[in-house]
Parts: structure tokens; C-alpha cells; sequence
């Protein structure tokens, strides 16, 4: 077996299901210990940083033999969790697939850059700059990995090793969770005058909601991120069957492009809110917003994306460019000044029941991520 696939089934074995996602999840000490010890062997200088009890970071450092530039590669070691898989640690190869949990969201990435910089350390290192290698916390939840990351280490530039099927990605959309309540009055089922429904009065709200998402999937695409978008996630009201319920609390995720303000979520929700209550004194609702990320994309001119691309053809594979629709760490990296684009290995079933990577991808990747350290740090 090609040694990165090795890399990538020990990876997939070990359960690094994020704590703040699933209650009791193993998290990142274990598959953290393993990614150590696995850059230590390659010849990295490495650093474990806890960002919080038990939820390291880990960063391996190539040194060239001389000044030059410095180019990151970064991916996450948690995963979200494994309710209804039968065998999420027992890595299955199949028609030229690898399965099981985080082998394609991200451990096939995360894989194919340990082995990258283990081929840049065995053929004699770097003549020149600096290669950082970052495998990180908490991506799944609230990224508390990246920001901690950026708090001390800089580079040139990044590639975020994210499942792109090979897509050379300059981008992707952000999002913004939104918690709305609407407010009734408990009374007895039988006594309609007496009761007011939080639940029909939250049937405005998603009526409203689902108007908005119309229009905003119906504007002139962003060239990289499409559309924004939002949906109900998830809803909870009401107290038994003859009880008119007195609250229903609605969570929604709006997505995100550049260019739109950072509180056009809370903003939508909240005109919707007003013109409802004008249209009924009895109505109440209110809004809030609970989390953010901001989209991201690569500076327009930046030469990463070419460098990636040329890397990939020379692999005798064809290049293109794109965006993606879900959020990653590049965004978090890309604040922080450092121009990334995201690149990896393509898959499917990502966070379902039967989650893959595409074998041939992780090598490719692999080698590409290679020949852009030998290009760009110099």
C-alpha cells in the first residue's frame, strides 16, 4: 500500500469526533499525539499547542537552506459524528475509494500534506523559505484551531487541503445563525380566544423567510460564490397537544457572499419581524444572532492559484478554477493576512453515512502540494 494511503487509514482509525458537536466525543489529544510523532519521523521541527484542555494543535516546520518565502498548508484532524455508521473507524478501500469517517472531510487533505512535506524532507529538504504544515482543531464547530493558529504563525501564502475534487478554489461563502422566537400565550385548546399560537405566528415568519431565499437565489450570481441563500434549521415549540403554545424558537442559517454587509442576516430577519408586527398589533417576535463567518476569497491577482495549477498539470492532470459553497479555515487564515486558496482530494458523503475520498486524488494532491513548496518558497 502507497505509504500516504497507509498514512490516511491510520488517520481514519483514530476517532477525533469534535467534543463540541457531540457531547462526549473523543476530540483531537490522540489523532494530535499520532500526527506529532508521524511529522517528527519525517524530519519536521514540531510544535503541539493546546488550545484548549485536551485540543491541540499541531504545526510541523520545514526550514530551507535559505531565506525566501513562506507557504502554509493547513487541515483540520476533528470530525463531526457517527450516529447510524456501522464502521466509521475500520477504513474499507472499494473501487478506488477510500470510506469512513473524516476520509474525505478532511483526513484524505490532511494526509496528502503530512506526506508532501515527508517528500520535500526526504529529497534533501527545501533550497529555500520556509514550509509550515498545520493540522488543527475544531474546524466542525467554531474554528477555535485557525484563530488560535493566526495568533502566532504568518505565512506568504496557504493552501487549505478542504475536499475540492481537485478544483483549484479562490473562495467560498460565509454563514449566519439566527435565532428567532415568536411569542403566544398559553390557554387550554378549547378556548381560542383566550390563547394566542407561537407556532402559527412562526408560520409568518418561515412563509417570509422562504420568500426571501427566492429572491436571493434569484440575483445575478457571484462569479466564485453563486448566490447567497438561507434555510430553517431547526424549530422547537409548543408544550402538549391541548395547550396553545406560548413560544416557538426557530434557528435558520442565511449563507453568505462578498460584498454583503456583516449583519445582512440579523438585518432581513428583523425587517421581516417589523412588517409583521405592523401588519398585526398582537404579533411578537424578536431576533438574534448567534454565530458568524465571513466569506472569503483569494486576492484577485495573487499568484498561489496559478502556482497550484501548474503544480497540477505537471501531475498530468487538468486544471480548473472555482469556488466553494461551504465555509473553511481559509477564511480565518485569510483575515489574518495570509492569502490562501483551497486544494485537495475529492470524495462524497461528507458528514452522511457513508463518507469517501478518492484514492487517486489523495496522490495527486500530494504531489501537487509538493511541486508548489519547491516553487513558491523561494
Amino acid at each position: 500500500m502507497d505509504q500516504t494511503i497507509k498514512l490516511l487509514c491510520d488517520l481514519i482509525a483514530i476517532n477525533s469526533v469534535n467534543p463540541s458537536l457531540v457531547p462526549g466525543g473523543a476530540g483531537e489529544k490522540e489523532i494530535a499525539d499520532f500526527v506529532s510523532a508521524e511529522m517528527r519521523s519525517a524530519g519536521l521541527d514540531v510544535e503541539v499547542t493546546e488550545v484548549t484542555p485536551g485540543r491541540p494543535n499541531v504545526i510541523g516546520v520545514i526550514e530551507g537552506r535559505a531565506a525566501g518565502r513562506s507557504l502554509m498548508f493547513c487541515g483540520h484532524i476533528d470530525t463531526v459524528g457517527v450516529e447510524g455508521m456501522s464502521s466509521p473507524f475500520d477504513p474499507v478501500e472499494r473501487d478506488g475509494k477510500l470510506y469512513g469517517r473524516g476520509a474525505g472531510d478532511m483526513k484524505g487533505g490532511v494526509a496528502a500534506m503530512m506526506e508532501a512535506a515527508r517528500s520535500l524532507a526526504n529529497s534533501g529538504g527545501m533550497k529555500a523559505g520556509r514550509l509550515i504544515v498545520a493540522a488543527v482543531a475544531d474546524e466542525e464547530h467554531a474554528s477555535i484551531g485557525a484563530e488560535s493558529l493566526v495568533q502566532k504563525w504568518r505565512a506568504d501564502a496557504a493552501i487549505v487541503t478542504e475536499p475540492t475534487d481537485l478544483v483549484v478554489s479562490t473562495g467560498h461563502k460565509g454563514f449566519s445563525w439566527v435565532e428567532i422566537t415568536t411569542v403566544g400565550r398559553a390557554a387550554h385548546g378549547s378556548r381560542p380566544l383566550e390563547g394566542r399560537d407561537a407556532i402559527l405566528r412562526m408560520g409568518r415568519v418561515l412563509s417570509r423567510l422562504e420568500d426571501l431565499n427566492q429572491q436571493l437565489q434569484s440575483q445575478t450570481p457571484h462569479p466564485v460564490l453563486g448566490t447567497p441563500s438561507l434555510h430553517g434549521s431547526l424549530i422547537k415549540g409548543g408544550r402538549e397537544l391541548s395547550t396553545y403554545p406560548d413560544r416557538c424558537v426557530l434557528h435558520m442559517e442565511r449563507r453568505t457572499i462578498i460584498g454583503e454587509p456583516v449583519d445582512v442576516a440579523l438585518k432581513e430577519v428583523e425587517e421581516i419581524l417589523a412588517a409583521l408586527r405592523n401588519e398585526d398589533s398582537e404579533f411578537t417576535g424578536d431576533a438574534r444572532l448567534t454565530f458568524s463567518r465571513a466569506p472569503y476569497e483569494t486576492p484577485l491577482e495573487h499568484e498561489l492559484p496559478r502556482a497550484v495549477e501548474s503544480a497540477l498539470r505537471g501531475t498530468g492532470r487538468k486544471a480548473s478554477r472555482g469556488g466553494m459553497t461551504y465555509w473553511t479555515d481559509a477564511a480565518v487564515l485569510g483575515q489574518a493576512g495570509i492569502p490562501s486558496v483551497i486544494f485537495g482530494p475529492g470524495g462524497g458523503g461528507y458528514h452522511g453515512l457513508e463518507e469517501y475520498v478518492r484514492i487517486d486524488e489523495v496522490i495527486i494532491c500530494r504531489d501537487t502540494l509538493a511541486e508548489v513548496a519547491r516553487t513558491f518558497c523561494v
